[in-house]
């Protein structure tokens, strides 16, 4: 039996302290925060998303940040297992669309509630509102190369002995929820690499001035382009949600995952069409047909069924069409310009959110210096990480927690007897 200190009760650290106290080992959970999954608590808009239940290719591909260091994980204790798991404690599950599984009663506390049965019954001792000030390490046995190896972590009056630590402080985004990033100073004390940080699955910002008038309007089958110069970075058909500040919803937290996080630093260009099932023949053969049934009308009476209401006058506008203007005067110039405007409807991207609105971490501790068979240090002996403190991060659809489920799981088993 070891000693194992976990620090962070979110998804990871949790899975990995119950991980531990199923081989035998005697754990201690340090959480920061007066209850354990905070951030858990908000996931999937309060509901919790808790996995995928698509096939292991699927999952892999929603990876977007070393995903061939997940082999190990993710079959150590899959998206069955998982579900499995939840069921096992109680809590009732359900595929949605995208093969998204919730718990059945569309509560996240459930899912925080069949957690806590879990470590109670592991025999798991937690303790609330404690922070980890730093890690205790010293020399290893003696060997021709010199080695460390954790010895126990330093709280704010005390000093806890440990056989292993294992880190699953998580990342920066939601600091609300206590994020602090105290894990990636703990990771570079022991002379871990960092991967700069930045903010993933977060809203986009837009310059034009318009946009805001667009308030709380969702498009549902519409797709979208992003380009850098001449250069496409991204395309996808879907959701998205337009905002005070910009843009938000499926496609554009998939874009701020997709793209690279230094082509953020200018100006890129972003475009909607919000008729993508019509090429623009097609388009102006149907712009023909509802000019012609509304031939005694004025241009801004005349588009109301080809656009959602909210659209319409923003679209007048950037048509340059006079509003007034009687439809059977529209030259066929002015159309063929009204259909490129709805094919191409173009904004400029001013940049991401803060952390306040980023669902996830892109960045963190180099993956390069830890062991994908059991997520232990490198550089250090006994020295764990998992979840988002690592450099690992997904596309929404439950994919986020599979990483801190299987990752967590895995560093928990993975502590030697």
């Amino acid at each position: 039996m070891k000693r194992v200190i976990v620090i962070g009760g979110g998804p990871a650290g949790m899975m990995a302290a119950y991980g531990a106290a199923q081989c035998g080992h005697k754990v201690t959970l340090i959480e920061q925060n007066e209850k354990l999954g905070k951030k858990l608590f908000i996931t999937g808009k309060g509901r919790c998303n808790i996995t995928n239940a698509s096939d292991m290719e699927t999952l892999f591909s929603n990876v977007m940040s070393n995903r061939k260091f997940l082999y190990s994980a993710f079959y150590a204790f899959d998206n069955e297992q998982v579900i499995a798991f939840f069921e096992t404690m109680g809590l009732r599950t359900k595929v949605e669309r995208g093969n998204r599984v919730f718990p059945e009663s569309d509560h996240s506390s459930d899912v925080i509630a069949a957690l806590k049965r879990a470590l109670e019954r592991a025999g798991v001792t937690i303790r609330l509102q404690e922070q980890v000030k730093e890690l205790v390490l010293e020399p290893d046995a003696p060997s021709e190369v010199e080695t460390q190896k954790v010895s126990g972590v330093l709280l704010n009056k005390e000093r806890l002995s440990a056989d292993a630590v294992i880190v699953a402080t998580g990342g920066l985004s939601y600091p609300s929820t206590g994020a602090t990033g105290d894990g990636y100073r703990m990771a570079q004390a022991c002379g871990h690499a960092l991967v700069p940080c930045t903010q993933s699955l977060v809203p986009l910002e837009i310059k034009e001035a318009w946009v805001p008038q667009l308030q709380g309007l969702s498009l549902k089958n519409s797709s979208i382009r992003i380009c850098r110069g001449k250069k496409t970075l991204y395309e996808d058909f879907g959701e998205m949600l337009f905002t005070h500040f910009g843009v938000s919803g499926p496609m554009i937290l998939s874009a701020s995952a997709s793209i690279k996080p230094e082509y953020f630093e200018e100006a890129l260009s972003l475009t909607i069409d919000l008729k993508p099932a019509l090429d623009e023949e097609q388009l102006d053969k149907r712009i023909l047909r509802d000019f012609e049934e509304a031939k005694n009308r004025q241009f801004k009476n005349s588009i109301n069924h080809l656009l959602p209401a909210k659209l319409v006058p923003v679209m007048i506008d950037l048509s340059g069409i006079d509003p007034d203007k009687q439809v059977n005067e529209i030259s066929r110039e002015e159309r063929k310009m009204l259909v490129k405007l709805i094919k191409n409807l173009p904004m400029t991207i001013a940049g991401k959110r803060g952390w306040n609105e980023a669902i996830i971490t892109k960045g963190g501790v180099s993956v390069k210096e830890i062991n994908p068979s059991t997520m232990e240090s490198k550089l250090v002996k006994g020295l764990h990480f998992c979840g988002e403190v690592l450099d690992l991060d997904a596309l929404t659809g439950g994919y986020n927690l599979q990483i801190a489920w299987s990752t967590g799981y895995l560093a928990g088993i993975s502590i030697e007897g």
